[in-house]
């Protein structure tokens, strides 16, 4: 790029380091011990996407099922309708829990943010390994259930059903309680970072938006997460000693499930969504080499979404049996979200307005967030509204809007993300024609997949079914193919970017020009990140000519 920022012409030519985070101090048991944030942000990286792999099998397993209504493949039942009941939980599960809450934050975050405050390390550099281990525990505590009898319940263990079945419910709530925890430790050292480890002359409103988007993601950890260990403990209760909390049969209120189940997983919808807003809010100034505009109001616009997240609950419950009047006030209140989601999406876009935009792969990425989210934002609005919501809950129809707004905007943020900072993270680039086409084929599978299933779900078809009319089938079989196609450019991109760790260090130190800290250190960074204590002489995303070096 032929701009080059002032403030970063020492940093492109000083020499790379012979010694960095990653060769610092060799060996596995180096690893396993450590303190470092970038260490321990790799370390969660490998672990999510390793996850991510798991779940998305399951998902593609699922879809082949439904390919047909009779589910042969090769003149043979693929599975039976118990065995998918427990694919289907277990892709959810996976995807929720293991992959998407802590992508985005514990991997990414964990790497980048101290970076962008011009930190040596998180707060609380101890409780952030503690809080790694906390979620391996928890991941193997959700393997040991696959191992020994599959969940069978869905990812939201509703109950009756959940208190009776036969399952390893008990282990696999123990084991979403274990990665609770997790969640609320990465939560409160972000906090604490936050507040007391800016670089010298970084007030709240010189901090980089990712740093606010993960700001506000670590508010809604921190309080919203403990309620959800709560019910489930509950839940186990229920099941081990024969306690009437919410099954009926015994004096429970299944309802009761459904408020407490929701009035955390409606803020996890943030804890997965925040993020990648953030990571989209990095990605759109940098590559439009342009100031970003409405930088105030995008920042209150995540604080907004995060205290906005707790009032929602209720509209998953409009056919639960709520008064009237319980389910005007969250529809109405549903509406509310669409405003700072609305700021967020205009801001992106005026900042993108008559600016010099680079298509390198992250803003390919951005670009098919501010689509797809677009889509997931809107399609929302039908299942807020009660007249619709109605016909359209417990169809594909509502598969298809939580994936638009999980998959199309959290995972694909997620991975523009992965691409923007990878170069930092490893020292080397990627191949970047591979790159955009490994995106291409994401962004038309993904539409193929899930478009195809807001017609499904129009028509009637309901979720999480194993039978299916007739009538349904050339749909299905059309999402499945598209399913195909999703994969394929996901296993180009782990292969291109896994590649290019075979290459020699050769990335710059800054790569995309960019504004904020973490570009002025080193490509990988060195232990404690800066040689010197960096001070920020002006605020992120300024691309104005009189501070830019011609």
């Amino acid at each position: 790029m032929e701009h080059t920022l002032k403030s970063q012409a020492h940093v492109a030519d000083r020499p790379r380091p012979v010694k960095n985070y990653i060769n610092n101090d060799p060996g596995i048991w180096s690893w396993m011990t450590t303190v470092d944030h970038k260490r321990i942000g790799v370390m969660y990286l490998v672990g999510v996407l390793s996850a991510f792999l798991i779940g998305g099998i399951f998902a593609l397993l699922v879809r082949l099922t439904l390919m047909t209504p009779n589910h042969m493949l090769f003149g043979k039942v693929l599975m039976t309708a118990e065995t998918y009941n427990r694919v289907f939980t277990l892709h959810g599960a996976i995807m929720v829990f293991l992959f998407i809450i802590p992508s985005v934050p514990a991997a990414l975050g964990n790497f980048v943010l101290p970076l962008m405050l011009g930190a040596k390390d998180v707060a609380f550099p101890r409780l952030n390994l503690a809080s790694f281990y906390l979620w391996v525990i928890g991941a193997i505590m959700a393997v040991m259930s696959m191992i020994f009898g599959a969940v069978d319940t869905g990812w939201t263990f509703y109950t009756p059903y959940s208190t009776s079945t036969s399952g390893t419910v008990t282990l696999m709530t123990m084991a979403v309680f274990v990665l609770g925890f997790s969640s609320i430790f990465t939560g409160i050292n972000f906090v604490a970072t936050v507040h007391k480890l800016r670089a010298p002359g970084m007030g709240w409103f010189e901090m980089p938006l990712f740093v606010w988007g993960i700001y506000s993601t670590a508010i809604i950890q921190v309080l919203a997460t403990p309620l959800l260990g709560i019910t489930l403990v509950l839940l186990a209760l229920e099941r081990v000693f024969n306690i009437g909390i919410f099954d009926p049969k015994i004096g429970g209120d299944p309802v009761l499930f459904q408020h407490f189940f929701w009035f955390y997983s409606h803020p996890a919808v943030y804890i997965m969504i925040l993020p990648g807003m953030a990571i989209i809010s990095e990605l759109i100034p940098t590559f439009s080499r342009k100031t970003m505009f409405g930088y105030r109001a995008v920042a209150y616009s995540s604080v907004s979404l995060a205290l906005l997240s707790f009032i929602v609950w209720g509209h998953h419950m409009f056919v639960a049996g709520q008064s009237q009047l319980a389910t005007v006030i969250f529809s109405a209140l549903t509406f509310l979200v669409a405003i700072p989601s609305g700021v967020k999406m205009f801001n992106w876009l005026g900042t993108m307005y008559k600016g010099n935009i680079s298509l390198e792969t992250p803003m390919l990425y951005a670009i098919s967030f501010l689509l797809l989210f677009a889509i997931g934002g809107l399609t929302g609005i039908f299942l807020g509204t009660l007249s619709t919501d109605v016909h359209l809950t417990d169809t594909y129809f509502v598969v298809a809007h939580f994936h638009y707004v999980m998959m199309g905007g959290t995972v694909i943020a997620f991975i523009g993300g992965l691409h923007y900072w990878w170069p930092k993270m490893t020292g080397r680039m990627y191949t970047e024609k591979w790159a955009a086409i490994g995106c291409a084929l994401v962004f038309w599978g993904f539409n193929q997949t899930f478009l195809t299933q807001f017609f499904l779900g129009s028509k009637g078809m309901p979720r999480r079914y194993y039978n299916y009319l007739d009538q349904f089938q050339p749909l299905h079989a059309f999402s499945t193919y598209g399913s195909w196609i999703l994969g394929a450019g996901l296993f180009l991109t782990a292969i291109n970017l896994l590649a290019s760790l075979r290459k020699p260090y050769d990335a710059p130190d800054n790569p995309w020009g960019g504004t904020t800290l973490e570009w002025q250190t080193s490509s990988p960074p060195i232990t404690h990140n800066f040689e010197d204590q960096p001070v920020l002489e002006r605020a992120p995303y300024d691309y104005r000519p009189e501070v830019v070096s011609h």
